[in-house]
């Protein structure tokens, strides 16, 4: 018996088939056809919403908006490639309806258009809030690291400047001596110039070269005061080792806990977490339309600043406090076996002894007082366990907002487990399925408005789980 054989390619159809027959009414490119059509891309920001009277005709925003969102959705963010889909891809011909942009069109698009996209990924966000998608109670809070279009080799800190610049001037105090022996015995033999001199005068310019680019970035970072300079793109910055991203972005988001959906997004580069903490809350807030929410974040957040700050914005803050300090190093008891007695204003130490308030100080713009009794540890039996001469616990005149969140903490030991599931899946969608573990764009405003879209695309996966493609083409043509 003979297999199933399809027709053959120069056959004609009588009856040709339309392409909308190829797509299914469950396909999601019909919801990204609903939803873009039902924004108002001149208020978001899009230029050339309105054709100019005379020119060339150009393409309509919308459908090249409508190439984006189908590309991120799809794992395909290059416009080479978005290009090639145009020519190939079934449900592309269906959404652009037979259009085919070249992909500088693309490219061109989405730079001009970089701040826009912020605003489409807050219309989706409004549209799942419509849906009664958002539990608009917790918030998960943390950052990414994403790797940059720069090399760490093409990324300088102010002490690798400096440190560059003292070896290339003991190189070029050695090579300078060493012509000079050379010249010593070029007369000695009869003025004849060797070969190894040519060689040595070659290097000198060289790192002569380097030295002064080398010299001209660090000035250049002594008048900005800035900390590091990256030559590729310049707004990048050198994150930390343990995040194993060379040079890149620092991506902010806060993660609804009710269904993992993402809130609020932002890309900064801003190389710790610490004081992003608020910001991120307030505007999630805005967005959801609430006045109190509870947030919670990792220990690279903490800070009382932070803290006070999100108790004045009426944010309920949940962070864990990190264990730093010189007597964890030296394996000391730490500040948390202190007990401290507000209505008497004294600590406790561990042997059950009293420390009073000694002295008052400035520590930023905080101020700091510091509690010790020195008679009672000359002679304490844990004195070898505490310190060296005596102890003293010194804290914030503000510290009481820390006590507070370390109470709801205790209270809620699971938050922060909690917060890990949460917040890790939009993460780990983002780098393992969608494949985003690097930027394809260059300066801070360009990988936002990149990024804008893959949260995009990372909610509008999400919300047709959980709700299906129907409902959520029906919210958006309402």
């Amino acid at each position: 018996m003979a297999h199933i054989s399809g027709s053959h390619r120069s056959q004609l159809l009588l009856l040709p088939e339309a392409v909308d027959d190829y797509v299914g009414a469950d396909n999601p490119v019909r919801f990204i056809e609903a939803f873009v059509d039902g924004l108002d891309l001149a208020a978001a920001g899009f230029a050339r919403v309105l054709p100019k009277a005379t020119g060339r005709p150009g393409y309509d925003p919308a459908d090249l908006l409508k190439l984006y969102v189908y590309g991120y959705l799809n794992r395909v963010r290059s416009s080479r490639r978005l290009e090639a889909e145009t020519h190939r891809n079934v449900e592309v011909i269906w959404l652009l309806r037979h259009l085919k942009p070249d992909f500088k069109t693309i490219a061109d698009f989405r730079r001009d258009n970089r701040a826009a996209f912020r605003p489409v990924f807050r219309e989706f966000v409004l549209l799942c809030r419509q849906l009664d998608l958002f539990g608009r109670e917790l918030l998960a809070v943390d950052g990414m690291r994403i790797k940059a279009v720069n090399n760490k080799d093409c990324n300088f800190t102010r002490g690798a400047l400096a440190e560059f610049i003292r070896r290339a001037d003991e190189k070029l105090a050695d090579y300078l001596r060493r012509l000079d022996d050379s010249d010593v015995q070029d007369e000695r033999a009869g003025g004849t110039v060797g070969r190894g001199e040519d060689k040595l005068k070659e290097k000198i310019a060289a790192i002569q070269g380097k030295r002064h680019r080398h010299k001209a970035m660090l000035a250049e970072l002594e008048r900005t005061g800035e900390d590091q300079v990256s030559l590729t793109d310049p707004d990048s910055r050198a994150m930390a080792r343990m995040t194993k991203v060379g040079v890149g972005y620092n991506v902010q988001l806060a993660v609804d806990v009710k269904h993992k959906l993402i809130v609020e997004q932002e890309v900064c580069n801003r190389v710790l977490d610490m004081g992003l903490l608020a910001p991120t809350v307030e505007a999630a807030m805005a967005t959801l339309g609430v006045d109190r929410i509870e947030a919670v974040a990792d220990k690279g957040y903490f800070k009382i600043e932070e803290v006070e700050a999100c108790e004045k914005a009426g944010i309920t803050a949940y962070l864990p406090k990190p264990v730093r300090g010189p007597a964890v190093r030296k394996g000391f008891f730490t500040k948390e076996a202190f007990r401290f007695e507000p209505d008497k204003n004294v600590y406790t130490c561990p042997a059950g002894q009293t420390l009073s308030p000694c002295r008052r100080g400035r520590s930023r713009d905080n101020v700091k007082i510091d509690y010790a009794n020195p008679a009672a540890c000359k002679a304490c039996a844990l004195r070898p366990r505490c310190t060296n001469t005596y102890r003293h616990v010194s804290r914030l005149e503000n510290e009481a907002v820390l006590d507070r969140m370390a109470a709801r903490l205790a209270a809620r030991p699971d938050i922060l487990d909690h917060r890990r599931e949460t917040v890790e899946h939009p993460f780990g969608t983002i780098k393992q399925w969608m494949g985003q573990c690097a930027f394809l764009m260059r300066r801070l405003e360009n990988v936002r408005g990149e990024f804008s879209l893959t949260a995009l695309a990372y909610n509008i996966r999400r919300a047709i789980t959980l709700v299906g493609l129907p409902d959520l083409i029906a919210a958006a043509r309402a």
